[in-house]
């Protein structure tokens, strides 16, 4: 037996011939003895033989025989006693009879199942060379919650779902403009899955408009089930460890991407949205940061830099310094490793390597095991299996302390795929500090900074703004200035409008002089009120 897509090969471009005993022969032909497809005949208007096919699993049953069946069944009031020939049948029904938005005539059998594959629901009528599609898909969908992969502080707690036209909703509460603009296209031989791309017209880039459509154009496979598989076909660089798309499940944040000249990328059937282009400082980066006050959020932007650079290097200075060069360690802190590690037989490379692949192999059965256990696995691991190493002589106590600091300072990175990668990058850092010492790692990290500085995101310089600088966004790097000090859009990104604050609006500022003005127009301390107002005319 042929694939459904060979068969509908062989109906490309093969018309309909106005008889309903050919027109089911063609469509069981293709789409087999399916329990799941629909068919029922019918008259229109009791006068016009006609069949109508759907999938019912797919479709809104009461929607179909409310808004579709009853008004073709039954003639409408308006029309009772009006002649109603074939030849003029068609645009009676369509624009006289049927009570919905979404319908549409075809003619071709091939783009007509595919109509049906899709959720709509076909009606054929004898004599007629041409069928109505009508829009009735209606899939079981979860609601709008709070999403799991990105924890809420400050912020909505609106989530993506899987279903694409919730999550275009969503945008547009957000972006009541006419300059937020969608586009559309179906990509997947088997799947035909919805891809969106998402933008803000007169403020993206046009160039970065036309590549993102270009890459997703250009796409052939037979299944995108997730916005991971258009990530690893529209990025630049696949072979490199960092992540040159950001995925997000969080609606706020598409916003402010978009906001800021980016465009964004919807499948049908995936909770999250990815983001292009990207810089690397976008992943330490969080909504939270611009919710709360500059202060506070420099503040933990920071602490979240210094847990990054935990996360890549802690394990390999450690490494050198224990085996290269403990002459740069306090006196008392040295004897106390080396007292530590006496009785373990191997490096302390060795050492480091194999909590840190405890530690991979413990992360990742957390992560796949149910919530219940894999809490309890969790401290299991840390605590009773740690315990253990140390009282067996198979690891020194200050190895699982740096092990730990640096398991932590990968939790705090809140991109998931960026910490993933820095992850990966540790153990040849490790491995060459255990060959070169301090050498070994200096050598290690020229080399990660020169791929960074090599890599590209639709054209955009990965290490922008600090190389090429841009002074407008080494605003928003290390530290997260005050809104009122970036006036302007990132000017890596190429905006065609570089203005998103009002020219030396510094409003706070005006509303800080509010009451010294006040205080300087009075004679004396006291305050000057209107004594005629209610509540001042109380007698005693």
């Amino acid at each position: 037996m042929t694939s459904p897509s060979k068969d509908l090969e062989v109906q490309d471009r093969k018309y309909i011939t106005g008889s309903l005993k050919d027109t089911e022969e063609s469509i069981k032909a293709i789409l087999g003895e399916n329990d799941d497809l629909s068919m029922k005949h019918f008259k229109i208007f009791g006068q016009y033989h006609a069949a109508i096919f759907c999938f019912s699993d797919l479709v809104n049953q009461e929607v179909m025989n409310k808004e579709i069946l009853k008004p073709l069944m039954y003639v409408p009031e308006h029309l009772i006693g009006r002649e109603k020939p074939l030849t003029l049948l068609m645009d009676i029904i369509m624009n006289e009879a049927l009570y919905h938005s979404q319908a549409g005539t075809e003619k071709r059998i091939d783009l007509l199942i595919e109509a049906l594959l899709l959720g709509k629901t076909v009606i054929f009528i004898e004599g007629l060379k041409e069928a109505i599609q009508i829009e009735t898909k209606d899939v079981e969908k979860r609601s709008i919650a709070q999403p799991e992969t990105e924890q809420v502080i400050l912020g909505p707690r609106e989530g993506f779902i899987e279903n694409i036209a919730t999550n275009i909703a969503l945008l547009r509460y957000r972006l009541p403009t006419a300059d937020f603009q969608v586009k559309t296209m179906k990509i997947g031989r088997l799947t035909k899955s919805t891809v969106a791309y998402c933008y803000l017209k007169g403020i993206a880039s046009e160039t970065v408009i036309k590549e993102v459509e270009k890459r997703l154009s250009e796409i052939d496979i037979d299944a995108i089930l997730d916005v991971g598989y258009l990530e690893q076909f529209i990025e630049d660089n696949p072979f490199s460890p960092f992540p040159q798309t950001q995925s997000t499940e969080r609606p706020d944040r598409t916003v402010a991407n978009l906001i800021e000249g980016r465009v964004a990328i919807l499948v049908d059937g995936s909770p999250f949205a990815l983001l292009v282009p990207v810089v690397f400082n976008q992943f330490y980066q969080t909504t939270e940061d611009y919710s709360s006050r500059f202060l506070m959020g420099s503040f933990v932007r920071m602490a979240r830099i210094v847990a990054l650079v935990f996360s890549l290097i802690f394990p390999s200075l450690y490494v050198s310094f224990i085996s290269f060069n403990p002459e740069l360690l306090p006196t008392e802190f040295a004897v106390a490793v080396a007292g530590g590690r006496a009785g373990v037989p191997y490096p302390a490379v060795v050492e480091v390597l194999l909590i840190e692949v405890a530690m991979e192999v413990l992360r990742e059965a957390t992560v796949r095991l149910p919530k219940q256990v894999g809490g309890a696995l969790s401290i299991v691991g840390v605590l009773v299996i740690g315990q253990a190493a140390v009282e067996a002589g198979l690891s020194s106590p200050i190895t699982v302390v740096v092990i730990a600091i640096t398991t932590i300072g990968s939790f705090a990175t809140p991109a998931y795929s960026a910490a993933f990668a820095l992850r990966m990058l540790r153990f040849p850092i490790m491995i060459l500090a255990g060959i070169f010492g301090l050498y070994g790692v200096v050598i290690g990290v020229i080399f990660i900074f020169n791929h960074m500085l090599s890599l590209k995101s639709f054209g955009v310089p990965y290490m922008s703004p600090i190389s090429p600088e841009n002074y407008q966004g080494m605003k928003d790097v290390v530290f997260r200035s005050p809104l009122w000090w970036m006036p302007k859009r990132p000017g890596f990104l190429h905006p065609q409008n570089q203005n998103r604050l009002k020219k030396n609006d510094n409003t706070v500022l005006k509303h800080n002089k509010v009451g010294n003005d006040q205080r300087e127009e009075k004679s004396n301390g006291g305050s000057e009120g209107n004594y005629d107002t209610p509540g001042n005319n109380d007698h005693y």
